[in-house]
């Protein structure tokens, strides 16, 4: 991952309009692809109708079932959003966010319903990125804008074709299991982190050190995502618990508590992987600079045994004359000096290495000290 991606991740990278825009203005991101968008209507009774409808055919569906659960796939329609929120009467500040998906988890009420903002857990291109899920709560129906297709919801929808009590309930019911959906899809995404913990903690005694810092680096960045996208969310939860609205009834409150302490876990697993980074980022550090010191105490051992051989052989390079007199340098003469000094550099290094090596200094170990 380059910086530029890092800090795309660490920022959301998210469009937002221009300073001093209107309040509620809708403008769309031009890359964001087409709405799909899917509308499934169900009761306590009978089947579940599900299929894909044009934003012209909500105002038909509205009030045909029980529940109506109206999934948008793709906010890159600006008319097709404006149509949806005047069919369900949403507020067009609460549009104007589930557009704009730089949003953080958060709880708005409005007159006739709630909106939600939670972050899901997405993977693009090998790291762990997040999507807005825009949710609207309102008596009977429930709304949901995503960036993209795909999503964490087929739990939910299969709960809903097999009948099962999630029918039985009201819409405050399935918002709840939608939002509780992405509280559990965030645990295999924290997972697959941690196994990329336990790979790098294997992997930094020996790695390339770029390579190595690198994808420490890359999972500290993902784990600040996944940070700014769970603890808010938990801050929200707390509010729909807390707070008094008659659009979510009792007992949903205690499935919602339920959910909320799902978020709390969600946070001690992200606050144990940031620690556990932080300390393969020191503890590469660590094995760089045990690295860095080896390889200077190999050239101080070579340096300091020269030192002593650069004297010998610049003692007897002096241009000291014999014949002026006896005392200039008289081994020059000898018959045996070359070999002499040779020997007596042998010995010196030899020597040397004895006693580096008895104090422990040539060895990767501690040194132990002897007297």
């Amino acid at each position: 991952m380059t910086h530029r991606r890092v800090r795309g991740a660490l920022a959301g990278a998210k469009r937002r309009l221009p300073p001093g825009t209107s309040p509620g203005t809708i403008r769309v991101d031009p890359a964001s692809p087409a709405p799909i968008i899917t509308a499934i209507a169900y009761g306590p009774e009978g089947d579940v109708v599900e299929r894909r409808v044009a934003a012209g055919e909500l105002a038909a569906l509205k009030g045909s079932a029980p529940i109506l659960w109206v999934n948008i796939e793709g906010l890159g329609d600006a008319e097709a959003i404006r149509e949806i929120g005047r069919v369900f009467g949403l507020h067009p500040l609460a549009l104007e966010d589930a557009v704009n998906v730089h949003q953080r988890p958060k709880v708005d009420a409005f007159a006739g319903n709630l909106f939600i903002v939670a972050r899901m857990a997405d993977e693009a291109e090998g790291r762990l990125c997040t999507e807005q899920l825009g949710l609207f709560l309102g008596e009977g129906f429930v709304l949901t804008f995503q960036e993209r297709r795909g999503d964490c919801f087929d739990p939910v929808r299969n709960r809903l074709r097999l009948a099962g009590p999630i029918r039985a309930k009201g819409a405050d019911y399935l918002a709840y299991a939608l939002l509780d959906a992405v509280v559990d899809n965030w645990f295999p995404a924290l997972d697959k982190c941690e196994e990329r913990i336990d790979v790098l903690d294997r992997v930094v005694p020996v790695g390339p050190p770029r390579e190595t810092i690198r994808a420490i680096h890359d999972l500290r960045a993902e784990l600040v995502v996944a940070r700014r996208a769970i603890w808010p969310l938990r801050d929200a939860l707390a509010a729909l618990v807390r707070d008094q609205h008659p659009l979510v009834r009792e007992d949903t409150r205690l499935y919602l508590r339920d959910c909320q302490d799902h978020v709390v876990q969600l946070i001690d697993v992200l606050e144990t992987s940031r620690e556990l980074s932080g300390q393969l980022a020191e503890l590469h550090l660590s094995f760089v600079s045990n690295r860095l010191n080896e390889v200077m105490k190999v050239l101080t051992v070579i340096s300091t045994i020269f030192l002593p051989l650069s004297f010998i052989a610049g003692l007897y390079g002096m241009n000291f004359q014999p014949e002026k007199s006896p005392w200039n340098m008289p081994e020059l003469g000898w018959r045996y000096g070359y070999p002499f000094a040779l020997l007596l550099m042998a010995a010196i290094v030899v020597a040397m290495l004895w006693y580096f090596a008895r104090r422990g200094w040539l060895s990767s170990s501690e040194p132990t000290e002897k007297p």
